[in-house]
């Protein structure tokens, strides 16, 4: 494998901040050939952003909206909340020391648990929403994506057809109460009317769901890793009540979109549009060698500690060229003065670090004072491990870890829920495990750096 290297000017430049805004297409530099220059994580807003936005000012016009406060009031799921091991097949540590440093758990209810029709990915708190921590009076949600799994082999939900593409969990950490969105894609039907479809990969009818592999709650949006893209948006704003609509239904699992006049979500009561996207905008080589330039967006995460950054990695399984990327974009870059998202194609969101990872498997990823918290899997009958780095500078090529310790079987996505406010403490670690009746929501407290 060949030596990665930044150019020293990219690198310097990135030091000093000034990669840190959007800036027009043109000013773009080219991408390189050296797989963690900066120019490689370069993100463009879709070019169908700005339509996507007004197809969601028409579904505004249809259906009434619900807020955040309106799904917990209404969760119709319960599961447990512990403040040890909610369940113990999530648990394969020998030593003891996952337990001794698990601080809360969640786990769905049996049929979440078990089935093999949905699994969870991403993992996104209120922490990562705002610096206050609280949604309202009272909430303090955690989210979890799930991705529709039943193409996969030997799943068989008995509507095969169907892509239903990926779902998110609002859960309540103190009650273990919690409800589905579904995430669609906004899109006009042949009769001219509002209307969507399942989120996938591509938006057409031979598209298979996205995997949603990674989600950040920041202010109104969620941002939602797309694996050979980059970042899918939605807004917290618009999410849609089709059990309140007198033009919605939540009877037929087998539709989605407005059929007849009627709308429908594949029998979710709520759904929730996409608004916006990033994407990379560097040449696509084969996955996980030194000659990819662009890199998968396989997890994502959020650093509070500083300057807002949005951060992402790939997933490179062990017998693969290199172990994976890992990137950092601060979030001011992507939106206007209102914190709104910039769709303009005109303009780029320009990453100002990149690392190489320094272990295959990794599942997730966080950073809190330059350092990088690192999830990886290694099979559903082993326990995971969560690595803690040194402080890492822009100029760093590869991550050095520092610390690990044991995580439940199948770790995924992370999200840092520092304490105190203004990112001063460390605090927690969340994250998800994925793998069938080994589920599990719970929050680590990392080895003191």
């Amino acid at each position: 494998m060949r030596t990665r290297r930044r150019g020293l000017a990219v690198a310097g430049l990135a030091v000093l901040g000034l990669l840190a805004t959007t800036v027009p297409a043109h000013a773009a530099a080219s991408p390189a050939d050296d797989p963690l220059d900066l120019a490689n994580f370069e993100l463009r807003p879709n070019k169908m952003g700005t339509e996507l936005k007004d197809r969601v000012a028409r579904l505004d016009e249809e259906l009434p909206r619900a807020g955040v406060k309106k799904i917990f009031e209404d969760a119709n799921r319960t599961g447990v909340v512990e403040g040890g091991v909610c369940n113990e097949n999530a648990d394969l540590d020998g030593t003891g020391e996952f337990v001794r440093r698990l601080s809360t758990s969640m786990c769905f209810n049996s049929g979440d648990n078990s089935t093999m029709l949905w699994y969870p990915q991403g993992v996104s708190t209120i922490a990562d929403a705002q610096d206050d921590k609280h949604w309202g009076a009272e909430n303090q949600p955690v989210l979890v994506s799930w991705y529709d799994s039943s193409k996969k082999d030997g799943v068989d939900d008995g509507e095969d057809e169907l892509e239903k593409g990926v779902r998110v969990s609002f859960m309540d950490p103190h009650t273990g109460r919690y409800r589905h969105v579904l995430l669609v894609y906004p899109t006009i039907n042949s009769y001219d009317n509002p209307s969507y479809m399942s989120v996938r990969y591509k938006q057409t009818g031979e598209g298979t769901s996205l995997h949603g592999g990674g989600i950040v709650w920041y202010g109104n949006h969620l941002y939602v890793a797309d694996t050979g893209r980059g970042f899918r948006v939605f807004d917290m704003r618009h999410i849609y009540d089709l059990g309140a609509a007198s033009n919605g239904s939540t009877q037929d699992r087998s539709r989605i979109g407005r059929r007849s006049g009627t709308y429908h979500g594949h029998g979710y009561r709520y759904v929730m549009p996409q608004v916006a996207s990033w994407t990379v905008t560097a040449p696509k080589g084969e996955k996980c060698t030194s000659d990819d330039q662009a890199m998968s967006f396989s997890y994502a995460g959020l650093d509070r500690s500083g300057l807002d950054h949005m951060l992402a990695g790939e997933y490179c399984k062990k017998s693969e060229e290199v172990p994976g990327r890992v990137a950092a974009w601060p979030i001011a870059g992507a939106t206007d003065e209102d914190g709104e998202q910039i769709t303009d194609t005109g303009y780029r969101w320009q990453a100002d670090a990149a690392h190489e990872l320094p272990y295959s498997n990794i599942q997730g990823a966080v950073r809190f004072h330059e350092r990088w918290y690192l999830s990886q899997s290694r099979g559903n009958d082993a326990a995971g491990l969560l690595y803690q780095t040194d402080r890492a500078s822009a100029s760093d090529e590869v991550l050095r870890p520092r610390e690990v310790q044991p995580a439940a079987v199948g770790p995924e996505d992370l999200s840092h829920w520092e304490e105190g406010r203004g990112g001063t403490t460390l605090g927690n670690i969340w994250t998800v495990a994925e793998h069938p009746n080994r589920r599990m929501v719970y929050a680590s407290v990392p080895k003191n750096p």
